[in-house]
């Protein structure tokens, strides 16, 4: 009983899903970081030009 425990205790493989999906939802972030500061960007941008053109 003692060896299936600490097989256990050393098994890794499940360390590598939780490494992933850890990795996966911080590429997220800074997705959504880039999208909503390209969004404010444009934004601001065609508020310029609407306002140049008389809008």
């Amino acid at each position: 009983m003692l060896n299936k425990i600490m097989n256990f205790v050393r098994d890794e493989e499940g360390a590598s899903a939780v490494e992933y999906g850890l990795l996966a939802s911080l590429i997220a972030a800074v997705i959504v970081l880039a999208v909503t500061t390209l969004g404010t960007t444009l934004r601001s941008t065609f508020e310029e030009i609407n306002t140049g053109i008389g809008g």
